[in-house]
C-alpha cells in the first residue's frame, strides 16, 4: 500500500513539474515575443486600428456619449472629459451622457460629478450634462441609453468618446443595440514632441528608444491584447 501511494506521488508530482516547465517556457516565449515586437511599429498599428475602425457621422452629433472608463481621478476619466468638452463646445446643441457605474456609499455618484465638474471647468453648461450610472459594462450602458424615452435609436447620432483600444467593441455594441448613427472620436493621448526628450549636446540614441518607445509599445500590446480577449467574449456572448 505504501508502495503504491509513494508511485503515485512520485508520477503525480513528475507531471506536476512536466507542466510547470512547459508553462514557464510559453510564459519566456512570450515575453521574448512581446519584447522583439516593442521594436516595431506593430503594436502602435494594432492600437491605433482597434481606434480607427469607428464610423464617422455625416452631421453634428445629438448626443455625446464619455464612456468612464476607471472613472475618476484617473488619467483615462481626464483625457476623455477632455476630448468630450472638445467636442461639446464645437456641438453647442448635443445633449452629454456620461457613463459610469455608481459607487458604494453616502454619495454614490461622485465620480460621476468628478467627470461632470471637469466638463463644466472647460466651459460645457450643466443643463447639458446627463448621467448613465446603472450600466455596469459597454453593453449594458448602452442597453440602457437606448431604453432612454427621448432617445430614438434609429434616428438620434451618437458620438461616442472612449480609450482608443476600446472604441471598436463600443462602437460595434451600441449598434448591436440599435443605433444607426454612431460616430466615434478616440481618446488618444498626446505624448510629448521626441525631439523635447532628447539631450541638448547628444543625438537621439538608443537610450531614448529604451526609455521611451519600448515601454509605450509593451503598454500597446498588453492593452490589444487585453482588448481582443474582451471583443472574443463579447462575440461569444452576441453582443456585438
Amino acid at each position: 500500500m505504501i508502495n503504491n501511494r509513494l508511485k503515485f506521488n512520485t508520477g503525480f508530482m513528475k507531471k506536476v513539474l512536466i507542466f510547470t516547465k512547459w508553462v514557464l517556457y510559453g510564459t519566456g516565449s512570450l515575453f521574448i515575443a512581446m519584447l522583439f515586437l516593442s521594436f516595431t511599429d506593430i503594436p502602435f498599428n494594432a492600437y491605433y486600428k482597434l481606434a480607427s475602425t469607428g464610423t464617422v457621422l455625416t452631421s453634428n452629433p445629438d448626443v455625446i456619449v464619455i464612456l468612464g472608463g476607471s472613472g475618476m481621478p484617473s488619467p483615462e476619466g481626464l483625457i476623455r472629459t477632455y476630448y468630450g468638452a472638445e467636442a461639446a463646445n464645437k456641438v453647442k446643441d448635443a445633449k452629454i451622457i456620461i457613463a459610469l457605474p455608481f459607487t458604494d456609499g453616502p454619495d454614490s455618484l461622485f465620480q460621476l460629478k468628478l467627470m461632470a465638474k471637469e466638463l463644466i471647468l472647460k466651459g460645457i453648461d450643466s443643463a447639458r450634462i446627463e448621467f448613465e450610472p446603472f450600466g455596469f459594462n459597454t453593453r449594458s450602458q448602452a442597453v440602457n441609453i437606448g431604453k432612454r424615452s427621448e432617445i430614438n435609436k434609429k434616428e438620434i447620432s451618437l458620438l461616442i468618446i472612449t480609450s482608443p483600444e476600446h472604441m471598436y467593441r463600443a462602437i460595434r455594441t451600441f449598434q448591436k443595440v440599435g443605433f444607426t448613427k454612431v460616430g466615434s472620436l478616440p481618446a488618444f493621448e498626446k505624448p510629448v514632441d521626441e525631439i523635447k526628450l532628447e539631450s541638448k549636446d547628444k543625438k537621439k540614441g538608443i537610450g531614448l528608444l529604451l526609455r521611451y518607445n519600448m515601454w509605450s509599445y509593451l503598454n500597446y500590446e498588453i492593452l490589444v491584447l487585453r482588448e481582443y480577449t474582451a471583443i472574443v467574449y463579447y462575440k461569444i456572448k452576441g453582443w456585438i
